[in-house]
């Protein structure tokens, strides 16, 4: 199991990136793909069309998301944390990605720089 932890600088305040992060239909717009979401902990998620599935952990609203991803009977549980600073260009993304099986690794940490923050970048452009 690996872990990654990277930051990356949204053009947008903590508030709406928070909610472009946890409002289905925002989601859909910077995604393109359905989305189910719901900002109450225990609750399950699943973007890009089930590509990604887990189990939502807890909230503070426009500053924390903690995540727990699925990849199969893997041990322990990979958990995504998600803080929110502000910052002169907009927000702080501070991405903490811990139990990432091994073989997934490299398509995770592609999947986070050129997907999922690229993608949300380009949206508040």
């Amino acid at each position: 199991m690996k872990a990654f932890k990277k930051y990356y600088i949204i053009p947008a305040p903590p508030e709406e990136v928070y909610n472009a992060l946890t409002n289905p239909l925002a989601i859909r717009l910077w995604t393109g793909e359905p989305a189910t979401m719901s900002a109450d902990p225990g609750s399950e998620f699943s973007l890009w069309g089930d590509s990604i599935e887990g189990k939502n952990l807890e909230f503070v609203p426009g500053k924390k998301i903690v995540q727990q991803w699925y990849f199969g009977d893997d041990g322990e549980a990979s958990i995504v944390t998600i803080l929110l600073h502000p910052h002169a260009q907009g927000t702080s993304v501070e991405l903490k990605h811990s139990n990432i099986p091994d073989s997934e690794f490299d398509d995770i940490t592609e999947g986070w720089n050129t997907i999922y923050f690229k993608s949300l970048h380009e949206f508040f452009e």
